[in-house]
């Protein structure tokens, strides 16, 4: 256990004070008491008050020089003590007024010694070694203490930051697991919900076509369910090593099935696709995907019957451009509803979309056409080797 500063500075006065008891035992006038009780005694206290022991240390010295007559004594330590104290731990401008008044003092001792014999030259440059030592050994130790306080402080900076990254990344991770559970859901049950109603109206007309719309549901809802369980695998994973299973990650590839998918519920759909689709990093091919998934979702709840839609995906040497039109909902009213749509709450899906683009440094346009019918398209960069710019 780490000793009290007061302990070890009342260590420090008892091996300044008691050799002085020691050594001029024969000294015990008034003036020898006072000069020892004002030399050692500020040492118990230096590091709480040190500018104070400080002074108090000079003002015992100046009583042993007036009064005390004794030229030098072993608690003249202090005075050393003391100015490597202030150099430590006040700062240097204190410590330069306090070696000024020790300067100040040793030009009256040196007038007080009568003769200016060689023992005395001794003592006087062996005092400025001493109070030299206490200075140095002062700078070395303020800035070891100012050197481990900055560490601290960076270490401490560093954990913040630390935990600032890591609650910023569970963000961007949760924000990254709802748009890809919005994209499922969504999708999902457009899908059945149009079927379902399909297979209402022609289930006495037209069994078998509402037999293909049942299947259609069924089919639609497991793959529901497996994407579903893969994306909650992630939130109860903790450290499983393998990642492929951990979270649905279609790509490009999966357009054609997407396109066929939604041709069975109804909605025509005619895919074009031009340059190297098939070597597009993971997270631009993932984005391309979503976003023609979500708007063919929106073209399925709110382009009305009739209506028919176009995908094209195109890479380019700098960026990939997709774009999604349908003729749906031509009349001004319909045009205006979908815009009210895309403004208001139903425009998630058009947020989501926009923050996927944002995410991949890109961006997404979306809004009625000339003419009639609706039209997204989006941009994403990429770098000149292929990756994400």
């Amino acid at each position: 256990m780490r000793a009290h500063p007061v302990f070890g500075d009342s260590l420090i006065a008892g091996c300044v004070g008691l050799p002085d008891l020691v050594l001029v035992a024969g000294k015990t006038g008034a003036g020898y008491l006072l000069a020892w009780l004002l030399l050692a005694g500020p040492l118990v206290f230096r590091r709480k008050r040190p500018t104070l022991a400080a002074y108090l240390v000079l003002a015992g010295g100046l009583v042993q020089l007036v009064a005390d007559r004794v030229p030098v004594r072993p608690a003249d330590l202090a005075l050393g003590v003391m100015l490597y104290t202030l150099v430590a731990d006040v700062g240097r401008r204190q410590a330069m007024l306090y070696a000024a008044s020790l300067a100040g003092g040793a030009v009256l001792w040196s007038l007080s010694m009568i003769r200016a014999d060689a023992e005395n030259a001794v003592v006087l440059f062996a005092g400025i070694v001493t109070l030299a030592l206490c200075w140095a050994l002062g700078e070395f130790v303020g800035a070891r203490r100012a050197y481990h306080v900055e560490v601290e402080r960076r270490l401490r900076l560093l954990e913040l930051e630390r935990d600032n990254q890591a609650r910023i990344a569970v963000a961007e991770e949760r924000a990254r697991i709802a748009r890809e559970l919005h994209d499922v859901v969504a999708h999902a049950v457009s899908v059945i919900v149009v079927q379902a109603d399909g297979a209402g109206y022609a289930l006495r007309s037209s069994p078998d076509m509402a037999a293909r719309a049942l299947q259609t549901i069924s089919e639609t809802g497991r793959q529901a369910l497996v994407e579903l369980r893969r994306l909650l695998g992630v939130l109860r994973s903790s450290g499983d090593p393998d990642g492929a299973d951990r979270a649905p990650q279609p790509d490009v590839g999966g357009l054609s099935e997407l396109a066929g998918t939604v041709r069975a519920i109804g909605l025509p759909v005619r895919l074009s696709t031009s340059g190297d689709l098939d070597g597009l990093p993971t997270g631009i091919s993932l984005g391309v995907y979503r976003i023609v998934q979500e708007s063919l979702t929106n073209t399925l709840k709110h382009a009305g019957p009739g209506a028919a839609a176009e995908v094209r995906v195109t890479r380019l040497d700098d960026r990939v451009e997709v774009e999604v039109e349908d003729n749906g909902s031509g009349s001004l009213a319909g045009l205006q509803h979908r815009s009210e749509l895309a403004t208001l709450s139903s425009g998630n899906g058009l947020i989501g979309m926009r923050e996927r683009a944002s995410v991949l440094g890109g961006t997404l346009e979306a809004g009625p056409k000339i003419g009639g019918g609706w039209r997204v398209r989006a941009v994403l960069p990429l770098g000149a080797s292929g990756e994400v710019a």
